[in-house]
């Protein structure tokens, strides 16, 4: 279990290291741009819309009212449109257009979308396999989530704030 716990931490060392600070390196930021959000585009409307589409089915399993469902199967549709606005696009400070093509929403037009699944898998392991194994942390149930490494922006959070 320690190998596994120093795996992942020098994993996101690595990934620290290679992402690039604030200078603009072209090749490395290829997948990690942030799409520019259209002025047109109205998350509340459009959260409201989906809403009211699955209106009744909210309890449902999220693959039963949703196309193209690859993580959080067995969410409710209505929780994971909670957790969309709320989880991902609020811990990175981007609108549902930063990894989806409004109304194309099972589009896999934007590599964002992958790489928050992906994200997203990794929390889970932390969570899941590693935490729990760290010995004399405070908490019973510790967990990491988007906010903790992201604070609201894309690139995850790499220096302190200066004081």
């Amino acid at each position: 279990m320690k190998a596994a716990i120093i795996l992942v931490f020098t994993f996101l060392l690595a990934l620290t290291l290679l992402l690039p600070s604030s200078r603009y390196v072209p090749e490395m930021a290829v997948t990690a741009q942030v799409s520019p959000t259209p002025v047109a585009f109205d998350q509340a409307a459009a959260l409201a819309k989906l809403r009211e589409q699955i209106k009744g089915r909210e309890n449902e399993p999220a693959t039963a009212v949703f196309k193209n469902i690859q993580t959080m199967k067995n969410t409710p549709a209505g929780r994971l449109l909670s957790v969309m606005e709320m989880g991902f696009a609020r811990s990175l400070g981007v609108t549902c257009t930063h990894c989806h093509v409004p109304e194309k929403w099972d589009s896999e037009d934007k590599p964002q979308k992958q790489i928050a699944r992906e994200m997203s898998a990794m929390v889970s392991t932390i969570n899941r396999d590693l935490l729990r194994n760290i010995k004399n942390l405070k908490s019973e149930a510790p967990i990491v989530n988007c906010t903790t490494c992201h604070r609201g922006e894309v690139k995850p959070a790499l220096n302190l704030p200066p004081k």
